[in-house]
C-alpha cells in the first residue's frame, strides 16, 4: 500500500488534463462540496500511476482497488484546493519558475532536458507546470493547517538529544596519553599532598606547552611512561571508570586532571579522537551605520553621506559609535553605536552577508546597498564557535517534528474527508 501511495503521489506531480479535442464529452466522477473531480482525472491518473509501476517494474492491485486509490487522492486534493481559495494562497509563475528551476537542479539537468524528459513520457509541458503549481498550494496549505498542530517540548528535544548523543558515544574512540604521580600505600597525608603539589606542578608545565611524551618519560611512574604515557585508542567503555567520567565529549588536545585514585594522581591528555560529531560554525561580530533613501534622499546622495561619514572615521574627525547613534537608520543598533553583536554571517540580507563575511577585521568598508538601504560597515572580530550540542538539538527537534507532522497530516486530511460533502457519481 505504500507503494500504491508513492505511485498515486507521483501521478498528481505528472498528472496532465486531456483536451477536448482529444477527448469525448467528459463527465462528472465524484462532486466534492461546491467542486468536482472529472473522470478524465481518474483516467489520467490510473494510466501514469501504471506507467510509473511499469517504469519501476512495480506490481499493481486489481483496477478496481487502484480506482478506489486514485479517487481518494483526487478528492482530497480537490479539497486542498478549494481551502487554498478560501485562504487566498497562490503561487506567481516566479515561484513556479524557481521550483521548476530547483527540480531540474536536483535532477542533474536543465530546464530544456526536464521539458524533453517530460514530453518523451507523454505529458504536456504546460499541464505538468500547472501541476506542480498545484503541488505547491496544496502543500502550503496543509503546513498552514498542521503546523500549528504540532508542538515539541524542550523535555522531548533533550531526551532524544541525549539518546542520540549516547547511540554516537558507542562509535567514539580516544586515544589517551596518560601521566601518574604515585603515592605508595599506606602514604602520610603529607606524602599525599605532596604528590598532589607535585602532579599540579606537572600540568601547569604541561599547560604552558611542556612536551607531554617527555614529561611523561621523565616524571610517570605508569606503565606506559617509556611510551611517552600513549594509552593507544579506546572507548569510554574500555577505559577506567575514573578516566570515562572525565573524558566524555573531551576534544583533541584537552588536559584533564589530576584525578586521584588509590595508587596516585593522574593526569590525561586526549591525543585524539575519532567518531566525534563536531560542527563548527564562524560568527561576525561587527557594527553598521545605515542609511535609507527616500522621496527626498535619494540613491546618490545616501552613498555621498556615507563616504563622508567613512572619511571623517578614517581620519579621526568622528568615531564609528558616535555618528551611528546620530545618524544610523536602524533603530535596533543606532543606541548602541552600529553594534550588531555576534552572529552568523548567513542571518544577514545576502548583500550585507557577503561584505561582513569578506571585510578585514578593523577597516571600515566602502558605501554599498542592501534591500534596506545604503550601510558601511566595520568587522571587528570573527571567531569560531562549537555548535555540536546545538546540531544534535536541531537534529532532534527536526526528528520530532517530522514525525509528528505526519501524524497530524494524516489526522487533519481524514478530518477535512469528514467534514466535506463527497458523492461518487454513476456511470
Amino acid at each position: 500500500m505504500k507503494q500504491l501511495y508513492v505511485l498515486l503521489c507521483a501521478a498528481i506531480i505528472g498528472f496532465t488534463s486531456v483536451t477536448a479535442s482529444a477527448q469525448e464529452l467528459d463527465r462528472v466522477a465524484v462532486i466534492v462540496n461546491d467542486g468536482v473531480v472529472l473522470e478524465s482525472e481518474v483516467q489520467q491518473m490510473l494510466r501514469q500511476v501504471k506507467q510509473n509501476a511499469q517504469r519501476e517494474n512495480m506490481s499493481l492491485p486489481a483496477d478496481e482497488v487502484l480506482r478506489v486509490q486514485a479517487i481518494d487522492r483526487l478528492v482530497l486534493r480537490e479539497l486542498q484546493l478549494q481551502m487554498a481559495q478560501r485562504m487566498g494562497i497562490e503561487v506567481s509563475d516566479a515561484q513556479l519558475q524557481a521550483t521548476l528551476t530547483s527540480i531540474a537542479q536536483d535532477s542533474g539537468v536543465t530546464i530544456d532536458q526536464m521539458r524533453e524528459q517530460i514530453a518523451s513520457d507523454g505529458m504536456s509541458w504546460d499541464n505538468y507546470r500547472e501541476s506542480v503549481r498545484r503541488e505547491m498550494i496544496t502543500g502550503q496549505v496543509q503546513r498552514n493547517a498542521v503546523q500549528q498542530r504540532v508542538y515539541v517540548s524542550p523535555q522531548e528535544i533533550n531526551n532524544l538529544t541525549k539518546m542520540i548523543s549516547e547511540m554516537s558515544e558507542q562509535e567514539v574512540e580516544y586515544r589517551l596519553s596518560h601521566i601518574l604521580i604515585g603515592v605508595r600505600d599506606g602514604a602520610s597525608s603529607a606524602e599525599t599532598q605532596e604528590a598532589r603539589e607535585r602532579a599540579e606542578q606537572v600540568l601547569e608545565r604541561l599547560r604552558n606547552g611542556a612536551d607531554f611524551a617527555e614529561a611523561a618519560i621523565t616524571t610517570s611512574s605508569g606503565n606506559t611512561a617509556l611510551e611517552g604515557g600513549d594509552l593507544g585508542w579506546m572507548n569510554i567503555n574500555a577505559m577506567p571508570t575514573l578516566f570515562a567520567e572525565v573524558v566524555r565529549d573531551k576534544r583533541k588536545g584537552e588536559l584533564v586532571g589530576p584525578l586521584k585514585s588509590g595508587v596516585g594522581f593522574h593526569i590525561l591528555k586526549v591525543a585524539d579522537t575519532r567518531g566525534i560529531e563536531s560542527v563548527e560554525i564562524e560568527e561576525v561580530n561587527a557594527r553598521h551605520i545605515l542609511i535609507q533613501p527616500s522621496i527626498i534622499l535619494s540613491d546618490k546622495r545616501a552613498e555621498e553621506m556615507l563616504q563622508d561619514y567613512r572619511q571623517q572615521i578614517i581620519s579621526g574627525e568622528a568615531t564609528f559609535a558616535d555618528l551611528a547613534r546620530e545618524h544610523s537608520a536602524d533603530p535596533g543598533s543606532a543606541a548602541d553605536g552600529g553594534n550588531l553583536g555576534w552572529n552568523e554571517p548567513n542571518i544577514f540580507a545576502d548583500a550585507f552577508r557577503r561584505v561582513v563575511e569578506t571585510a578585514p577585521v578593523g577597516e571600515i568598508s566602502e558605501p554599498f546597498k542592501s534591500e534596506f538601504g545604503w550601510h558601511i560597515v566595520e568587522v571587528l572580530d570573527r571567531r569560531t564557535q562549537d555548535a555540536t550540542e546545538r546540531s544534535q538539538q536541531n537534529r532532534a527537534y527536526q526528528l520530532l517534528f517530522s514525525r509528528k507532522y505526519q501524524e497530524e497530516l494524516e489526522n487533519w486530511q481524514q478530518e477535512i474527508r469528514d467534514q466535506a460533502y463527497i458523492e461518487q457519481v454513476g456511470e
